[in-house]
Order: structure tokens, then C-alpha cells, then sequence
């Protein structure tokens, strides 16, 4: 029986290909029912994936000599660069069927353009980049977007609204998810012209369970499964949810250190795992016919482990979006 593959693009990020290896590794030993297909400098992932002992069966390596910076533009990348790591990468998780998914710290706009090249069907359905965060309550809320598209219309936030619904109904199994709007008050009447225009629509839709708008101190409250947002909205949830937690725990270190308190310190380190977004995944590419997930530049081995782990709940719970594409204009 064919293994399940996930590709992993080694080039584009801060740290170098041996942390995504090392990371590849870990993951190897973790999910024997996972291998790898490594894109990048061949020889230098063979060094790399030997010095760690991983099997060779487990690992297939495809030769990608050139890389993605972030300095490449979305619209031309694949013209000028046609063998880097992340096309090549991209390339051979559509035509292997064995491939679910696909790992990439590189340059999110070329992301996002080359899988919707290679992911997306005919009618070219608009990708959207999200990301999963603990909530309040426990579960996870799923926000989208996180920065692929700045600029949406009221039917863009409506498309979010389904594949967002569609994607947390595969993946953590509620029937019904509950739709919050992004918003500067939970009144109807609140928000910008795209909130308010955007309100209606997602009312007016039998398909989405939409609860109407959610401010920013709710976000995370567990209120809803799903928080639609323009790209440039979603991406200050994100940082200013990591920003706020990182400020919180560094000073209950601070605290737990003045006091020699061990207990304190337990605590901190409970809270730095729950909220390390590194190490929870990364942003993934929602409307495709097979995942992308886009981990930071500056990410390590663990931010591997999880989104591996996360793509195979994905691919055995068939997580990517099937339904018919919106209208988007």
C-alpha cells in the first residue's frame, strides 16, 4: 500500500533547510504512515537526511536548483523561475496522487499564485489563507483571511465564509460551524461599507449558519467556528493575538523569576506552548484541491511536525473544499 506523501519546499526560509529536515525527521518517526518528498539542492538533502538517519525509502528528493525569495514577484515568479524549490514543489503535489499536501516557508504571494496555477479547477476559485487558534473555550477558531487578499468584496467574504465552514465541518466534525463577521460592534448596522454590505449576504445564505458580527475582543472568545475578515483585518487578529500573548507570558516569566516560583514559571511554560502559533501550524491555503500550508520564514522543525500531522487529519478526513465555487467579482 502506497504511503501517504507530503512535500516539503527546503528553500525560501530564514533558518536553511536543515531545521525543516530535522523536523521532517521527527515527524518521520512520529507518522509511520507518512513520507517525505523534499524539494531543493539534492545533494545537500542527502547529507542532511543521511547525517539524521532517515530511511531512504521514506524520503524522495527532487532536484529544485533555484529559490523563491521574498523579493520575487507573484506575477512573474513562475516565468523567471520555473525550478525553484516552491513550483517544482507545487508541480509534484498535483500530479503525484499519493501527495496530499504541502509545507512551504517561502514567499506567501507566490504561494498562493502558483497553487491556485496548480489547484485549483477551471473556474480558478479564489484561495483563501487561513489560520486555526485556540479559543477561549477550548476549541478552535478558524480566521480567513489572514493576508492573501487585502482588498474583498461582499461576495469574496461570503466564498470565505464557505470554504472556512467547509474546511473546520472535515477537520474537527461540527456539523453546523457558526459564521462570525469581523466587525467594530455585534449591531447589524455596524462595520465599513464591505461589513455591512457583507452582513446581508452572509444573512440572506440558507448554506452558512452565520451569527451575525463579532468585535475584536471576541475573536477568540469561542463564539464562533469561523471569523470571515478582509486579508489586512485577519492578519492584525493574528498578530496582535500573538503580540498580546508574548507580552502576557514574557511578563509572568519575569514575575515567576523575581519570585523563584516554579509554579509560576509551570505556568508560563503551559501558556508559551498553548500559544505558540509557530508550533500550531502555520497558514493554509483554503480552496485548493489539496492543501498548502504556508509556515514562517523563520520556523523550525516543530512548526513541521504539526502542519504534517495536520495534513494528514486533513487527507484522512478529505479535507479540502468540494463544493461549487461562488460568484466572486
Amino acid at each position: 500500500m502506497d504511503k501517504t506523501k507530503i512535500v516539503v519546499d527546503t528553500k525560501g526560509g530564514d533558518n536553511g533547510a536543515g531545521v525543516l529536515v530535522d523536523g521532517a525527521a521527527e515527524a518521520l518517526s512520529k507518522h509511520p504512515e507518512i513520507n517525505f518528498i523534499l524539494t531543493g539542492d539534492s545533494e545537500a538533502l542527502k547529507s542532511e537526511c543521511g547525517a539524521r538517519g532517515i530511511p531512504a525509502d521514506r524520503i524522495e528528493i527532487i532536484e529544485a536548483p533555484e529559490e523563491i525569495t521574498n523579493y520575487d514577484s507573484p506575477a512573474t515568479a513562475e516565468f523567471n523561475k520555473p525550478a525553484s524549490s516552491m513550483l517544482i514543489g507545487l508541480r509534484a503535489l498535483a500530479e503525484d496522487p499519493d501527495a496530499v499536501g504541502m509545507i512551504t516557508s517561502g514567499n506567501t504571494g507566490v504561494a498562493l499564485v502558483g497553487a491556485m496555477r496548480e489547484l485549483t479547477d477551471e473556474a480558478k476559485t479564489r484561495p483563501a489563507l487561513a489560520a486555526v487558534l485556540p479559543a477561549q473555550t477550548g476549541a478552535f477558531t478558524c480566521v480567513v483571511d489572514i493576508g492573501a487578499t487585502i482588498d474583498c468584496n461582499p461576495p469574496l467574504l461570503v466564498h470565505f465564509a464557505h470554504i472556512g465552514s467547509d474546511f473546520m465541518r472535515r477537520m474537527y466534525g461540527i456539523e453546523s460551524p457558526r459564521v462570525g463577521l469581523l466587525s467594530n460592534g455585534t449591531e447589524p448596522t455596524k462595520g465599513n461599507r464591505l461589513v455591512k454590505e457583507s452582513h446581508k449576504l452572509l444573512a440572506d445564505d440558507a448554506q452558512i449558519n452565520f451569527i451575525g458580527n463579532v468585535e475584536g475582543n471576541g475573536a477568540l472568545s469561542g463564539s464562533c467556528d469561523v471569523l470571515v475578515c478582509d486579508g489586512f483585518d485577519g492578519n492584525q487578529v493574528l498578530k496582535v493575538t500573538e503580540g498580546t500573548a508574548t507580552r502576557i507570558i514574557t511578563d509572568i516569566m519575569k514575575y515567576a523569576h523575581r519570585k523563584s516560583s516554579p509554579e509560576i514559571k509551570e505556568l508560563g511554560m503551559h501558556l508559551m506552548g498553548l500559544y505558540d502559533i509557530g508550533s500550531l501550524g502555520g497558514g493554509i491555503i483554503l480552496g485548493l484541491k489539496k492543501p498548502v500550508i504556508k509556515i514562517r520564514g523563520n520556523a523550525g522543525g516543530k512548526a513541521v511536525v504539526s502542519t504534517s500531522g495536520m495534513l494528514l487529519n486533513m487527507a484522512q478526513n478529505k479535507t479540502v473544499y468540494e463544493g461549487e465555487s461562488s460568484t466572486i467579482s
